[in-house]
């Protein structure tokens, strides 16, 4: 079991290399941000960009594993993000790990688009399937239903070959299909606006065996492709307190995940909690999972 944290893109930069740096210090396998134009009740409040945010994440770490935690075609556009996500796995050198998922309303809401919401999926099929192209291959030409590319260069390319890995976010069966093609790994937040603890597992634990259908459907090894669950969704902080941080392990461990993300505590509102859990969870639980890894 790996386990990860998100920083959400909310801070100076002071407070953000001390929050980055802090997390590889602490032990954690990787570290994510949230690529959103702004977020829930969080709306209002400071948020920055994604891409930004990482390069300076990249530039205060050297080992921990950093991504974005989901990107979406809401907002961008498969040629100049293939850039981007290039620049990024390089200043990174080879650390970076890309997030992608269909995006949510708020996106939607913020930048004005011609698209509507029934096209989603088709939409996203399309992103990922160019953006795995951009990322792979020089002078790529596309035309489709959503984008139009024309001999696009991708020099230097990615420093993990054959490209950056792709984090596919699925809880659907249509974008569980598309995390088996195309994903090095899988990642659900289970079951939104679950009233119990005991609803939220189960249906951890039904979406589990619905992504190992998808992987046979392609005869693909079960045990080629991460398995992330983000703890998010719990009607339960999962960094509430160190025991309960233990047992999000241990069950997602139990169900056949190989990472568990959870979020940076907040002074206030969502993931409200104490840093210090993060303090004795560094000191207590990542040493065994890193000594297990």
């Amino acid at each position: 079991m790996r386990a990860g944290i998100t920083i959400l893109p909310e801070h100076r930069r002071p407070e953000l290399e001390r929050r980055w740096r802090a997390a590889e210090a602490y032990g954690f396998h990787h570290a994510w941000t949230y690529d959103h134009l702004g977020w829930r009740s969080l709306v209002d409040g400071p948020w920055f960009g994604s891409v930004p945010t990482l390069t300076a994440a990249a530039m205060v770490t050297s080992r921990i594993e950093i991504g974005m935690l989901v990107a979406s075609p809401n907002f961008r556009l498969p040629a100049p993000f293939a850039r981007d996500l290039i620049a990024l796995d390089d200043l990174s050198r080879g650390r970076f790990t890309l997030g992608v998922g269909a995006g949510s309303r708020g996106d939607y809401d913020s930048h004005v688009m011609n698209w509507s919401p029934a096209s989603q999926h088709a939409r996203f099929a399309e992103f990922v399937e160019v953006l795995d192209l951009l990322l792979r291959e020089d002078r790529v030409s596309w035309s489709g239903d959503y984008y139009e590319v024309v001999e696009a260069r991708n020099a230097p390319g990615c420093v993990q070959r054959p490209r950056l890995p792709f984090l596919v976010a699925a809880n659907g069966p249509k974008a569980m299909a598309l995390a088996a093609r195309f994903g090095e790994g899988w990642v659900t937040t289970g079951m939104r606006g679950a009233e119990t603890m005991d609803a939220w597992w189960n249906a951890v634990a039904e979406a589990h065996r619905r992504f190992d259908d998808a992987l046979d459907a392609l005869g693909r090894p079960r045990d080629q492709v991460r398995r992330f669950l983000q703890t998010d969704s719990a009607p339960v902080y999962s960094l509430s307190g160190v025991e309960c941080y233990r047992d999000f392990v241990g069950r997602s461990a139990e169900l056949g995940y190989t990472d568990l993300v959870a979020a940076w505590p907040r002074e206030t509102g969502i993931y409200a909690g104490d840093e210090s859990v993060l303090d004795a969870v560094a000191a207590d639980v990542l040493p065994e999972l890193r000594g297990a890894t």
